[in-house]
């Protein structure tokens, strides 16, 4: 076996109770969304207590950014792994998640209580017509590298368009087929990068479909495991990918929640420490309550701590695996259209006039003064409840 190839082993020994201690700090404090998350990670582990090499730490961001699902939280339970193993992994991973968690479940039970004060209504309302505008920040974020990984010939660029149409189109019209289209690109580049056509495309393109059916209708617990599902395991680019799958089941498919409502879960997941992914508790609770919240959250992130420590000793080979780089090149482009596409259901959600300028003004914040996502979510949030106590209507 080659120096390359050799499964990575533990470095420096930590203390389990100090793994705790400092993932729960992380938790607590990871406003800001993965850019902060993966800064902290690297100011604790590399820079002040040295537990990790640099270049590792690179490596592990390179690795987990190919991985389905919150790449931030994969950080975290990544260099937890390093430290101590399966269990320090674990551990880690529960003390960076939970925080989040706990906050987003309490403040669901404000924003979605039956009749909750009008301020509060007013909070949701204004940080609600600013997610639209934060959808289209998050899928402007990722064009750089995509664009990079595609290649330079015209052919290459011509299918990244293509790739990006097709994602933004599908998540504007067709939102609970999404996965499919985004696996799809994926496998529709293998074939152009092997120039012969995946054995396993028409199965999969038969089967997900049919799956997303039967499950839709068996409802209950059943459809909201099946929702936390996708947006742990199939959620490429992050969890704004799967923001129009979990609207149309939200609110069209189980009506567990109304579009306003899905707008202000999304808000929470933007304001809160911790990924975007913790968004479908939020959901979760919408359909069931407290144990709802908990049930999506434990199977939404069980995906991610299944590819980092079953795939975390073999991260260098998936790195080099062609067929998984060109499955991640073309559904790359593809999950930023639907990003950028999500945006059209959450703007069509939004059900008072006062909103599109708060809308107009969440885009300048962002892209013209490019400013932070959380600042500009509290900021729509506090005009709301300006006007609500003014007494527009809400």
């Amino acid at each position: 076996m080659s120096d390359d190839h050799r499964p990575i082993q533990p470095a420096t020994r930590v203390p389990l109770r100090t793994i705790a201690r400092e993932w729960t700090r992380l938790g607590c404090i990871g406003f800001g969304g993965p850019p902060t998350h993966i800064a902290l990670l690297r100011r604790m582990c590399v820079e002040e207590r040295r537990w990790i090499e640099a270049k590792e730490f690179e490596d592990g961001i390179a690795a987990t950014n190919l991985l389905p699902g919150p790449a931030s939280t994969q950080l975290a339970i990544f260099c937890a792994w390093r430290l101590r193993g399966v269990v320090g992994g674990v551990l880690g991973g529960v003390c960076f998640i939970v925080p989040g968690l706990v906050l987003i479940l309490a403040l669901s039970t404000l924003f979605l209580a039956s009749r909750p004060p009008n301020w509060v209504i007013g909070a949701a309302a204004g940080a609600g017509a600013a997610v639209p505008a934060v959808a289209l920040r998050a899928a402007s974020g990722l064009v750089p590298a995509s664009w990079k990984r595609i290649g330079t010939q015209k052919a290459q660029r011509v299918r990244w368009a293509l790739y990006a149409l097709v994602g933004g189109t599908a998540a504007a019209t067709i939102g609970p087929y999404l996965v499919v289209v985004l696996l799809a690109c994926g496998l529709i580049e293998i074939a152009i990068r092997r120039a012969t056509p995946p054995r396993t495309a028409a199965s999969a393109g038969a089967f997900i479909p049919a799956l997303v059916v039967h499950t839709a209708a068996i409802g209950g617990l059943g459809a909201l495991a099946w929702v936390a599902l996708k947006v742990g395991a199939l959620s490429y680019g992050g969890g704004f990918v799967i923001v129009p799958l979990m609207q149309h089941d939200a609110v069209t498919a189980y009506h567990w929640m109304t579009g306003a409502q899905f707008l202000n879960a999304v808000a929470l997941g933007q304001i809160t420490p911790g990924p975007v992914v913790q968004t479908v508790a939020v959901v979760g609770y919408a359909a069931a309550g407290v144990g709802g919240g908990l049930l999506a959250a434990l199977i939404a992130f069980t995906p991610s701590f299944v590819f980092v420590l079953v795939g975390g000793p073999r991260f260098d080979q998936i790195r080099a695996n062609r067929s998984f780089q060109a499955f991640l090149t073309g559904a790359g482009p593809a999950v930023i259209g639907a990003i950028a596409g999500s945006a059209i259901p959450l703007g069509l959600s939004l059900q008072q006039l006062w909103q599109i300028p708060v809308l107009v003004g969440a885009v300048l914040w962002l892209f013209a003064a490019r400013r932070g996502v959380v600042s500009g979510l509290l900021i729509a949030g506090v005009v709301g409840v300006a006007l609500a106590l003014a007494g527009v209507p809400i």
